[in-house]
């Protein structure tokens, strides 16, 4: 455990952003199963709606460095193309 106070309060802080972290996560995970499960019952207007959620929520997460701009990519390129695979 820390003695020092700064270091006890970056604990503190890197605790809370965790978790924030964490929830952020979990919303991009339940857009990509919502889009897939759209794609899944061949539902076109739903999956092209949720993949624009969607595509704002990586964007926004890029920019928070929270996920990898290149993993963005291949996650809107491979789900795009199901959606475009399916008209």
């Amino acid at each position: 455990m820390a003695n020092i106070k700064s270091a006890k309060k970056r604990i503190l802080k890197s605790e809370k952003q965790r978790k924030h972290n964490i929830n952020y996560r979990s919303m991009l995970k339940t857009f990509i199963k919502k889009v897939n499960n759209a794609i899944l019952h061949k539902n076109i207007k739903l999956s092209k709606k949720n993949f624009q959620i969607m595509q704002s929520i990586i964007d926004k997460q890029v920019q928070k460095k929270l996920i990898h701009k290149n993993k963005a990519s291949r996650y809107k390129s491979r789900l795009y193309n199901k959606i475009i695979n399916l008209t």
